[in-house]
């Protein structure tokens, strides 16, 4: 082993020789390029290969470690050209063999040779009445230097001296907890756990944690060392446990800071009256329900105080959101200001800006549209045009309302619908002014409660959790596709009662890659079934006007069926349509499923969600599918898909400027979460401006807030 000792963490993978090019080739194409990169990967998994088995207590099937003995080796040829090892117990050369083949591994013929002793693991199969393993991990059970006076014997060379420094071979790949990683295109597995062993060999004992050390009772080069070849498996599970809390407490303290920071912020008062909030809702032909309500008054209570605003506003596809965001932003408009809602497409903005104006045409309140083609200054909601202030004081838009050009002026309340779909620096370049305009940010993708403080901790949440009584009802049904000539029939019977309806396929075009369902050839199909009846296609690579266009066309109800991909799930409502068909929707996430249905049943008629999939009972496609016609609770949805999923994947890497989980253990532990939080606040407390020397690293977490200039 080299005397050499890198800096934790920071050693370029290029400065050791012993990576080779393509190796390190492949590494960096993974943005793996220091030590650090490689040693805080996260094994998904772990192997138990350290129970051995004698060959003739093997079953066909199973997957086994053996220690076995090189009788014979060499290459054969079959279909395919392999080398083949015949093994057995040492000191027995006439009992039970087993063979070990391998396939477009050349390699192994150098490494391999008679008389050595191996450990190996891999998966047992018979085959021609002989149990054989192919391609299996191994590894030469002498010393190394033994091992390769071997090969060099095998070979025909010149038998090397034994060396007086010879070590034992350590196990890394059998005989052993494996650690098993994600692949790394061009690196084979065994290779990329060498590697990760190699380089924690040459880790310090005295291995200093990168950044804030939340668990120095638990040292961190012991704690790596139990992550990635741990000697008993409690051992991975309490390592996982250590990074598991260092993550959460690096998400905890931050959500701690932004909280502190945006309750320390002044504000505008922009709540001083209500005339225009109840002029609204005198105008409308219903009453807001009981939760819309009582988030308007949680809204106004913060408008009227002389601090930013940061809430969340979070309800159910179909409860009522927008309606709840207008009544504030008529607020923000009567203290003088102007509010801005910023939507993530194009169609979802229009979809707003409509009907704002519907809902305000009566109020000499001006409405403007922005987005990257159109800028629609002219769209105001009063019909008098000689109206005293031209400005908008509504506007509505897309990521057009970033840029200079376009941006809101006077700014007093920002909205932004669907938050999850905005990266943090856009959300933050939306609502930094100098006037610290109020926020207020919405999603319809409901979060189980379990993650509420970990997403949402540095916002005040309000919850919509009813529906409004004029919506009508969805029945929900799992339809295998031999159900079709049924499903047919009952759509024609919707239509000729006047209704409309979605088709939603996973895929745009078909691909040979799989077999999915595509939007472009369902097109076709539709035309054929229905050729009276005009169809829409809608996808995501239409240009804007072009998608405007269908959905204007849908709307209308002069397209009556509307073929589309999910770029239908936000946002688009349309009353009249009563039947949402989704093609392969096993292949779908339980949420946006959840999001997808939530397009039909706007109006008073009662809807229909046909679920067309072949998933057999018992497959967790299928269970998915069972709980979505189960329930029509997007919070209760919201928990099963977090049960079935687990959190990593029911948050992607886009949730609130999360970026990529690595432990996802504390997603689902408010143990950990708890005990974050009351870390990174009592720090806070102790030391609210991180001035103190140990919390530097702590400074460095919210750097990007210092450079926004949140706090000097």
């Amino acid at each position: 082993m080299s005397d050499f000792v890198p800096q934790p963490f920071t050693q370029a993978l290029s400065e050791f020789a012993w990576v080779t090019p393509r190796e390190l080739k492949a590494l960096q194409a993974a943005s793996y390029t220091t030590v650090g990169d490689v040693l805080l990967r996260v094994p998904r998994r772990y192997e138990d290969r350290r129970c051995t088995k004698p060959i003739n207590a093997l079953l066909s099937g199973e997957t086994a470690s053996l220690q076995l003995h090189v009788y014979s080796a060499g290459w054969r040829f079959s279909y395919k050209r392999y080398f083949e090892v015949s093994a057995g117990a040492e000191g027995e050369p006439y009992g039970p063999r087993l063979l070990l083949r391998w396939f477009n591994m050349p390699y192994v013929a150098k490494m391999l040779a008679v008389g050595m002793n191996l450990s190996v693991y891999g998966k047992v199969k018979e085959f021609a009445g002989k149990l054989t393993m192919t391609n299996p991990d191994f590894e030469v059970m002498e010393d190394e230097d033994v091992g390769a006076r071997l090969v060099e014997r095998a070979m025909g060379g010149m038998v090397s001296p034994v060396t007086e420094s010879a070590e034992s071979c350590e196990y890394i790949h059998t005989h052993r907890i494996v650690p098993i990683y994600r692949a790394v295109s061009g690196i084979a597995p065994r290779s990329f756990r060498a590697l990760v062993y190699k380089l924690l060999q040459l880790m310090p004992e005295e291995l200093p944690q990168p950044g804030y050390d939340v668990a120095p009772a638990y040292p961190f080069r012991q704690a790596l060392q139990d992550l990635h070849f741990p000697a008993e498996p409690e051992l991975a599970h309490k390592a996982r446990m250590r990074f598991a809390l260092a993550e959460c407490f690096q998400q905890q303290f931050r959500v701690a800071w932004r909280r502190r920071q945006s309750q320390g912020r002044p504000g505008l008062i922009t709540a001083v009256g209500d005339g225009y909030l109840q002029e609204l809702l005198q105008s409308l032909p219903f009453r807001l329900t009981a939760a819309q309500m009582r988030c308007v008054e949680e809204i106004r209570a913060d408008m009227s105080r002389p601090q930013q605003m940061n809430r969340l506003l979070q309800g159910d596809v179909g409860s009522g959101k927008t309606l709840v965001a207008l009544c504030a932003m008529l607020l923000a408009v009567e203290s003088g200001k102007t509010a801005a809602m910023i939507a993530p497409t194009q169609i979802l903005a229009e979809q707003h800006y409509n009907n704002f104006r519907k809902l305000l045409h009566l109020m000499d309140v001006r409405l403007s549209l922005r987005t990257s083609d159109r800028a629609d200054d002219v769209g105001y909601v009063a019909d008098d045009p000689q109206s005293a202030d031209a400005t908008p004081r509504i506007l509505v838009g897309t990521h057009a309302l970033l840029y200079k050009k376009h941006r809101p002026q006077n700014l007093g309340l920002a909205v932004i619908d669907e938050q999850h779909k905005f990266g943090v620096a856009q959300r933050e370049k939306f609502t930094c002014t100098a006037d610290n305009p109020d926020v207020l940010v919405m999603t319809a993708t409901p979060i189980p409660r379990t993650l509420t403080l970990t997403l949402y901790g540095d916002l005040d949440v309000s919850i919509i959790d009813e529906l409004p009584a004029n919506r009508g009802e969805i029945i929900t049904a799992l339809r295998s596709p031999k159900n079709m000539k049924r499903i047919i029939a009952f759509m024609r019977s919707e239509l000729d009662a006047g209704r409309q309806i979605y088709i939603v396929s996973p895929l745009i075009e078909e691909s040979e890659k799989t077999e999915r369902t595509a939007a472009v050839s369902e097109w076709e199909k539709w035309k054929e079934i229905f050729p009276g009846e005009p169809i829409g296609l809608l996808h995501g690579r239409l240009s804007p006007e072009e998608k405007d266009a269908v959905m204007a066309d849908f709307r209308s109800n002069s397209t009556h069926i509307l073929i589309a991909t999910t770029v239908v799930e936000v946002g688009v409502d349309v009353p009249n349509a009563t039947i949402m068909l989704i093609n392969d929707a096993d292949t779908f996430g339980l949420s946006q499923l959840h999001q997808l249905r939530g397009r039909i049943g706007r109006g008073q008629h009662k809807s229909y969600c046909i679920l067309l999939s072949d998933a057999a009972a018992g497959e967790p496609g299928r269970e998915k599918l069972e709980v979505l016609c189960r329930t029509l609770n997007g919070f209760e949805i919201a928990e099963e898909d977090f049960r079935l999923r687990g959190p990593g994947d029911v948050l992607g890497t886009a949730q609130s400027g999360l970026g990529a989980v690595q432990f996802a253990e504390w997603l689902s532990d408010t143990r950990l979460i708890h005990r974050a939080n009351r870390d990174a606040n009592a720090i806070l407390d102790a030391d609210p401006m991180l001035k103190l020397p140990q919390h530097a690293p702590l400074r460095e977490l919210v750097q990007f807030e210092l450079e926004q200039g949140v706090v000097g």
